[in-house]
């Protein structure tokens, strides 16, 4: 057995709170839902739990609250084959939250309290350089504070860690952080904050890929929704198609794509196989309701593939 390569992935966790309404609400107006379920979530839980199902050597930095709900979290994480050593349960305070309303067309908005979310800090980190230093990359998204994604990112960068960044939810990063990202996975709507291109197109995305490229990313992942994603390293990108499946929800899409697009790249497999299969994952999440019940496992990913 040849020694399996870490991945670190830093980030939030929630507990989504899923109203299914057959369209958003205006202002003042009160509307039945035809369902109501609460699910684990939370980009960084997500994408852990992703990484975890594919068979991934992973280990989770986050923090929980002292709640019932925290408790449930940590349970569910190793059942997910998660390593939860790193994980901290924050005294007094309550895990994320984040309600959710979907349409009818799958169609998702959502409200976030970061609760215990808030306190993963660049303190806190401190703690776990010598997790990250060890692993060989590191996945993150925007749901922790900024300062903790720089920190991490700096001392990944000076111990040679691939430093993945799925720039979600979208706002605007400063371009020394940028620097030192070696892949970045935005949907359309985060590249455009990044950018200033409003990506709709092959050649939108060509644009938006060199202005991230320029600032020192060395692989521009574009998730573009069905169409699929647009891959771009080195300056030299092409459109890589998604599979047709019909949609439930689209909770947790991008993140299970995010999570198994790491652990393939793991495993050595060339850039176009990786997102293949991340895509895969992804396709099987948006077929099933929540977000991590919505996770595929490895088995599963591996049937789809054969089948398409």
């Amino acid at each position: 057995m040849t020694h399996q390569k870490k991945l670190v992935v830093l980030g939030s966790t929630n507990i989504d709170h899923i109203l299914n309404v057959p369209y958003f609400l205006a202002p003042g107006e009160t509307l039945s839902a035809h369902q109501y379920q609460v699910a684990m979530g939370g980009k960084g839980a997500n994408q852990a739990v992703a990484a975890g199902r594919a068979g991934a050597n992973i280990q989770f930095i986050t923090a929980l609250g002292d709640d019932h709900f925290g408790q449930d979290a940590l349970d569910q994480f190793q059942t997910d084959g998660i390593d939860t050593s790193l994980i901290k349960i924050i005294p007094h305070e309550k895990t994320g939250v984040a309600l959710i309303f979907v349409n009818d067309e799958g169609e998702n908005m959502i409200g976030i309290h970061a609760g215990a979310n808030a306190h993963v800090t660049p303190q806190m980190l401190a703690n776990h350089w010598d997790a990250i230093e060890s692993a060989d990359a590191l996945l993150m998204q925007l749901e922790i504070p900024i300062e903790t994604i720089q920190q991490a990112t700096n001392h990944a960068n000076e111990h040679g860690v691939l430093v993945a960044l799925n720039p979600a939810p979208a706002r605007p990063l400063p371009d020394e952080l940028l620097s030192k990202i070696n892949i970045i996975t935005p949907n359309e709507t985060e590249a455009e904050i990044l950018t200033g291109i409003k990506v709709d197109s092959a050649g939108s995305a060509i644009q938006a890929s060199k202005i991230l490229h320029d600032k020192g990313v060395t692989v521009v992942i574009i998730t573009m929704g069905k169409l699929g994603a647009w891959v771009s390293e080195n300056g030299v990108g092409h459109l890589i198609p998604g599979f047709k499946v019909d949609a439930i929800d689209t909770i947790a899409a991008g993140d299970t794509f995010n999570g198994v697009l790491m652990t393939a790249l793991l495993e050595g497999l060339p850039l176009q196989e990786t997102i293949r299969k991340a895509h895969a994952a992804a396709a099987i999440a948006v077929t099933r309701k929540g977000a991590q019940p919505s996770i595929p496992w490895a088995s599963e990913i591996d049937d789809f593939l054969m089948n398409h």
